[in-house]
């Protein structure tokens, strides 16, 4: 389970030329159980984003706590990442790469073992049906390619939990039903 509790995050930035502190998170708490899709719901810059960067200890929160399995986010991040995978709005794919090679770089950061990243590739690619794309670089792939292959990247080391940030923004409707699909198989 995700579980996050009065949750508070500010950041300096300049309004109107001067520096004040912007409120990005105030008081936010939910659970997110396991076996359960949950969804943070709200208009642009209510701070959906910015929760799931301090869940996901990528931004220390200045209040609250984040738990994930637990396993508190500020005190043992690296125990959170290992049950987290994380697919964030940017996709931050490295063009000059393959999809493989993206895929790999991932799974080495994870300390995925080489026979189980195989395995694990081999699965995901038939899952999100990508294996035309695996030797492809990554340089002109289409928005729902980039997609498979950030996917691909946040489940290749078997994550527990996965959090998405607006995955289908500049998704087709035929590559929203089908993240719907995998999102539904997943859970």
């Amino acid at each position: 389970m995700i579980e996050v509790r009065n949750l508070a995050k500010s950041f300096a930035a300049r309004v109107e030329g001067r520096r004040a502190q912007v409120t990005a998170v105030s008081d936010v708490s939910f659970d997110a159980p396991d076996g359960a899709i949950t969804a943070l719901l709200g208009p642009n810059g209510a701070g959906k984003t910015t929760t799931m960067r301090i869940v996901g200890t990528l931004v220390a929160a200045d209040a609250g706590l984040a738990k994930v399995g637990g396993i508190d986010a500020r005190t043992e991040p690296r125990a959170v990442r290992a049950q987290l995978g994380m697919l964030s709005d940017a996709r931050g794919l490295y063009a000059r790469l393959t999809a493989r090679e993206n895929i790999a770089y991932y799974a080495d950061l994870r300390g995925v073992p080489k026979p189980e990243f195989e395995q694990r590739l081999k699965a995901l690619a038939d899952l999100l049906d990508m294996g035309a794309l695996l030797g492809r670089r990554t340089e002109g792939f289409s928005t729902g390619e980039r997609m498979k292959v950030a996917l691909a990247r946040a489940l290749i080391h078997d994550p527990q939990h996965l959090m998405l940030d607006e995955p289908t923004n500049g998704l087709d409707v035929l590559s929203t039903r089908a993240l719907r699909r995998l999102l539904g198989h997943l859970r």
